[in-house]
């Protein structure tokens, strides 16, 4: 087995905390900038309504480009003395450019939906349209299509079976699943940037426990990307925590979806990377009626804070009964029967009305565990998180 590359390792954690250093102080230092160019929103959470900077993902995202960007030369500095390289690398070079190249394009496009506004449609969009270098790198590498067939259809499969395009339509549902997955998963201080770093530190872990296996070269590629991304991420996840001092925006979820999508495919561990994000497939799951509109879902399905006790409650979403599907009806007679969600009837000026509340898993928790403070929301969220994981 090929000993660890220590030197790129310790370079790329230096620069690491030299980034968690300077997203700490670029966050603050910038706030007047995105204040004055009207980039901030108001805490819906919080009695008072003071602005908060938004988008701040972009720094932390813009301070993670330039770790890696100045880490490039470091993986192949071996090949700059002569009788230590054969031949340059190059497949591995177009990895790591591809990759970034990603990654840079979900910044810019996440940045843009938070300028923007841009609707649902465009947001399934803009991930497919970024994960197309990765796609082409995967081909032009690799192209490996075949997958180990779980043992109950190995019968009728058999051990192997080459899924062909499919597994590229798979990979590139990946990372449109990977950036909307912590986007849907939002609306509470520090939920998006803390499930973030659980999902990086737990990769981290799995990296560091598979280097001496067969594909030690695929983890320390993933360890190059998630040791940068846990890093910037904790500085912006400090500014994040409650009580917010920024919010972190579409475009830190798609920075961080991206990435994540980066390491899973390129790293060749795509199926194990769903696993470290279970959380966010039940939350996903549990919100499908709202998605796909089958239920009526409105612009933010945050909590409600209840002002008299500071804690929160389960938001709802209300609706006339009589505009609701026959397959809605249905699936609110299901969730009821299941006490899944709450759902409430009644009367008022416009005539019968159901309410059912926001299908979403931080209010799940709520119905669980009744109205609690929103520090102790995250807190139990981020424990689930790490639970799965």
């Amino acid at each position: 087995m090929a000993a660890w590359p220590a030197v790129p390792l310790l370079i790329n954690l230096g620069g690491s905390l030299l980034g968690f250093a300077a997203t700490l102080t670029l966050i603050p230092a910038f706030k007047d900038h995105f204040l004055a160019a009207r980039l901030f929103g108001e805490d819906l959470n919080k009695a008072s309504r003071r602005p908060v900077p938004e988008a701040q993902g972009v720094i932390s995202g813009a301070v993670f480009l330039i770790i890696l960007f100045c880490f490039i030369p470091v993986p192949f500095l071996r090949c700059f003395v002569a009788e230590q390289c054969a031949a340059f690398p190059h497949d591995e070079f177009v990895e790591l450019i591809g990759s970034l190249l990603a990654i840079c394009c979900m910044i810019f496009l996440g940045f843009a939906d938070d300028v923007l506004n841009l609707r649902w449609r465009h947001k399934l969009l803009l991930p497919t349209m970024a994960s197309l270098p990765l796609l082409m790198v995967y081909f032009t590498n690799f192209g490996n299509t075949t997958i180990v067939v779980p043992k109950p259809f190995r019968v009728l499969l058999g051990m192997h079976l080459d899924l062909g395009i499919l597994y590229y339509v798979y990979m590139g549902m990946l990372a449109v699943f990977c950036t909307n997955a912590i986007n849907i998963l939002a609306g509470i201080n520090g939920i998006e940037a803390g499930q973030s770093l659980v999902i990086a530190a737990s990769i981290i872990v799995f990296n560091i426990a598979e280097l001496n296996g067969d594909y030690q070269d695929d983890h320390i590629f993933s360890l190059y990307f998630m040791i940068p991304f846990f890093f910037t991420t904790l500085g912006l996840f400090y500014h994040n925590w409650y009580p917010s001092r920024a919010f972190v925006g579409d475009t830190f979820c798609y920075f961080a979806g991206m990435t994540f999508a980066v390491v899973g495919i390129l790293g060749h561990f795509s199926k194990t990377m769903l696993l470290f994000f279970i959380p966010q497939v039940l939350n996903f799951l549990y919100s499908l009626p709202q998605l796909f509109h089958i239920i009526p879902c409105p612009r933010h399905r945050l909590p409600r804070l209840n002002p008299s006790t500071g804690k929160l409650e389960m938001s709802y979403s209300k609706f006339k009964t009589k505009s609701l599907s026959a397959l809605g009806t249905n699936i609110l007679k299901a969730v009821k029967i299941l006490h899944i969600v709450d759902v409430r009837s009644g009367t008022d000026e416009d005539g019968e009305y159901t309410e059912c509340n926001n299908m979403t898993l931080i209010n799940f928790v709520i119905k669980l565990i009744g109205p609690t403070h929103e520090r102790n929301l995250t807190l139990l969220l981020l424990l689930i998180q790490k639970a799965f994981v």
